[in-house]
């Protein structure tokens, strides 16, 4: 193998092991999420980034980017939310297309229930990885200290 395979090697080895944590986490999150307050992840993260707007609004555009959905997918995601009671939506007063979502107080309260499971589900998910060895770097990365470089 030469150095630039070594190199390829490295980055595949550094996506599987950040895929891999991403795995532990997802699950685990959206393991306590369902059960205690019937959310997804990706649902939680729409609630999240809409309760970020400090009561402001986001345009579906906005809202697909920050769940990493098609345009689509946060439609039938936004449906589902807005016929639970968690957002509504709310036309552009300048430009009839445009749509924006916000919470409501129903979304805002949920959100603000569900917050501490899911801060403390990643905090422990977390915690568990580090006393991984083939994760260990990737959440030493996460929490910001510095990862001496692969050998």
């Amino acid at each position: 193998m030469g150095i630039a395979d070594d190199a390829v090697e490295v980055r595949a080895q550094g996506w599987r092991t950040l895929a891999a944590l991403h795995g532990l986490i997802e699950a685990e999150l959206e393991r306590a999420l369902a059960e205690g307050f019937s959310l997804s992840v990706v649902e939680y993260t729409v609630l999240d980034a809409l309760e970020r707007q400090n009561g402001w609004h986001m345009r579906m555009q906005q809202l697909a980017r920050a769940a990493a959905l098609s345009a689509s997918a946060t439609t039938r995601l936004v449906n589902r939310l807005e016929d639970r009671g968690l957002l509504t939506r709310v036309l552009c007063a300048d430009d009839r297309r445009g749509i924006y979502t916000e919470l409501t107080a129903a979304g805002r309260a949920l959100y603000e229930r569900a917050r501490p499971v899911h801060d403390e589900t990643l905090e422990r998910v977390l915690e568990e990885a580090q006393a991984r060895p083939e994760l260990a770097p990737v959440v030493a990365a996460l929490h910001g200290e510095t990862v001496p470089p692969a050998r």
